[in-house]
């Protein structure tokens, strides 16, 4: 299982670059964990866009879906052109499903909405999700393949539960929105401080830290993780990756 990391930032992108999208890949079945604002530009450096058989949406919020509607439209071309003749899956929030319909008003896409005990299996990946403190709706998503594992918190609060779902996985990616000692918990997020003690809550393998913020020094809260967590940690950036074998 390979996962590759699309976008880093949270709300907006940065010139050039992208909010929340990382590609999975295993066994030839390739999906994405969101599809933020620049996905679609950004993810063509990595693969071919025809490539994506599914994205799983943690939420609808503008720097996780911003892209998605251009990606099903892409679809729309794509088919029309007999480039290929997959249909795009898209899998939303049971609650959230209302805000994904208009992406079936094409054949090129299908929703299917999944709750907090569901269980998805993607191209040999199993998918189990954990509903996150968060102001809509929203899910942090666990990946299991061949006995590895990696789980992606979405957009969280720090709490014991979330330890407990992400516990032995082999790469944890935790959002980081805010600096430690400032208030994450308020606005729904977490800071840097609280992504290194929920790793090491979890006995992560590694730690990478995304849905940056626009302010302050973002090589900081790589140190601030690490005061918490002996294990190693990584910005997330463009292009990073992790083969889980």
């Amino acid at each position: 299982m390979k996962i590759t990391v699309v976008g880093r930032w949270g709300a907006f992108p940065e010139q050039g670059e992208a909010t929340a999208c990382y590609i999975v890949e295993h066994d030839g079945y390739c999906f994405l964990l969101d599809c933020g604002s620049g996905a679609l530009s950004s993810l063509q450096t990595y693969i071919d866009r025809r490539q994506i058989a599914a994205v799983i949406s943690t939420h609808h919020h503008f720097d996780h879906v911003a892209d998605l509607g251009a990606l099903v439209y892409s679809r729309v071309v794509d088919q029309a052109l007999n480039d290929t003749d997959k249909t795009l899956a898209i899998h939303c929030p049971h609650e959230s499903r209302l805000h994904y319909e208009q992406y079936e008003k094409t054949p090129a896409a299908e929703v299917i909405s999944y709750q907090e005990t569901g269980v998805i299996k993607l191209g040999g990946v199993t998918v189990t999700f954990q509903r996150t403190g968060h102001p809509v709706p929203c899910f942090a998503v666990r990946l299991e393949a061949e006995g590895k594992t990696i789980v992606f918190t979405a957009d969280a609060v720090y709490d014991e539960k979330l330890g407990v779902f992400a516990y032995g996985a082999d790469l944890l990616i935790a959002e980081s929105s805010f600096y430690a000692g400032q208030d994450a918990k308020g606005f729904g997020h977490m800071t840097s401080e609280e992504c290194g003690k929920l790793a090491r809550n979890a006995k992560a393998g590694e730690l990478w830290l995304t849905h940056l913020p626009h302010f302050g020094e973002v090589a900081e809260l790589k140190k601030q993780a690490e005061k918490e967590f002996s294990g190693a940690v990584k910005l997330a950036e463009a292009g990073l990756t992790m083969q889980a074998e």
